[in-house]
């Protein structure tokens, strides 16, 4: 009786023990899913703005998107490789995202846990497309998804409001994220007890120069989807293709396509330093 007791107490004793154990492997692994995550937005972001400056200077005329740094990791060594394991790091953000949008809706955070939703669906088809380009179907660039998204919604009962509600929102956001960039909010997301000072001043600086021209790219998104529902015409909608191309046809010329494109860099830049000090 005295070992039959003595083993069920060890097995209480166990118990939380264990489950402590299995909840903290369980968060270690979505912390190291939300760090390939933002490694794998990192590697994207650069090749966008690595096309873009290209483009603007005139030795370039791919795409300048999502699509287009996915055919430039294609056309090299490996290249199926590494569309896989991009695939695989949106996959990883995805359930991220998803597992902070259920923890805000236990602690009952209804807004950041809409918000971490929206971004797990968005990655979650960043992940899909990734992964059909991986195997070889390709897709459809980023303006022709735009305009046909546009179409359907203005086709809807109410269609143009809600296109325009959309284009307000997508612009809303890139000016929200510019002026996060500005007063520099994003370094509260990160761990920067754990930077050097020189490390800190140059995150700091990606993370200004990369959030205020993703910003501008948003935005300026957003208004082109406002124009379409106001016109109602599919056609103005642009995606981030045809949307950095307008920035070398203002009277800036190409030199503010280049801005942008830098930035677009330096935000791959941040990505990277994000997957290494962000709180998780």
């Amino acid at each position: 009786m005295a070992f039959s007791h003595a083993r069920r107490s060890g097995s209480a004793v166990r118990g939380p023990r264990a489950l402590h154990h299995t909840r903290a492997s369980r968060r270690d692994a979505l912390k190291t899913a939300g760090r390939a995550g933002f490694v794998a937005r990192g590697v994207v972001y650069v090749l966008i703005g690595v096309l873009a400056v290209a483009v603007a200077l005139g030795r370039g005329g791919g795409e300048m998107d999502r699509q287009g740094a996915l055919r430039q990791i294609a056309a090299h060594p490996f290249g199926a490789v590494l569309l896989w394991a991009l695939a695989v790091g949106f996959g990883c953000m995805t359930l991220w995202r998803a597992s902070l949008a259920l923890a805000d809706g236990r602690r009952g955070k209804a807004a950041g846990g809409l918000l971490n939703a929206g971004r797990a669906v968005f990655y979650a088809s960043v992940c899909w497309g990734t992964a059909a380009y991986a195997a070889g179907t390709g897709g459809t660039g980023g303006d022709a998804k735009s305009q046909d998204w546009t179409a359907s919604a203005l086709k809807l009962p109410g269609g143009q409001v809600l296109v325009g509600v959309a284009g307000i929102a997508v612009a809303g956001v890139g000016v929200g994220i510019a002026v996060g960039a500005v007063q520099r909010r994003f370094l509260k997301k990160l761990n920067t007890s754990a930077m050097s000072r020189r490390t800190r001043e140059m995150v700091t600086a990606l993370g200004v120069g990369g959030n205020l021209s993703r910003g501008a790219v948003f935005a300026a998104a957003g208004v082109f989807v406002l124009v379409a529902a106001v016109d109602f015409d599919p056609h103005q909608a642009k995606g981030m293709d045809a949307t950095l191309r307008t920035f070398a046809g203002t009277p800036a010329g190409p030199w503010l396509l280049v801005l942008v494109a830098v930035g677009l860099v330096l935000f791959g830049g941040f990505s990277f330093a994000s997957a290494r000090w962000r709180k998780l």
